[in-house]
């Protein structure tokens, strides 16, 4: 994922627009792409037309650990150790926090917190001939 675009672009490329330039024609002369320089357009006006760049949603990933409910993640993870993703999601979203298997898996990254399968699992053997009898 790339990284957010600073603010004095964001300024200059709505100030093209706003002096009658078009979206996509701004966004190639600023070398952004011409969805970006919609949605910045689309939300600098949905912000009662207030020129104010530093308003506009930034790129990047929220965290989860930034929200506050890091400990909530790692209270319902410690009860049941072997819980999936995807059940973790779903008791997330149980509890009003609705988050992707994605963001659960980048918060566990962070912390280095990682599962390996162990060698006691029982996985397939190597393939054999069948025993004939003659």
């Amino acid at each position: 994922m790339g990284q957010p675009l600073s603010m004095d672009l964001r300024v200059r490329l709505l100030a093209a627009i706003d002096g009658g330039m078009s979206s996509r024609s701004a966004a190639a002369r600023f070398g952004v792409a011409p969805l970006t320089a919609i949605r910045w357009q689309a939300q600098w006006r949905a912000t009662a037309l207030q020129p104010q760049a530093s308003s506009l949603k930034g790129g990047g990933h929220a965290l989860l650990h930034d929200r506050g409910r890091g400990q909530d993640i790692l209270a319902l993870w410690e009860g049941r150790k072997d819980i999936t993703l995807e059940e973790l999601r779903a008791g997330l979203a149980g509890i009003g926090l609705p988050v992707s298997v994605a963001g659960i898996h980048r918060f566990f990254v962070r912390r280095g917190m990682t599962r390996k399968k162990d060698c006691s699992c029982n996985r397939a053997g190597p393939a054999r001939r069948p025993e004939t009898t003659s």
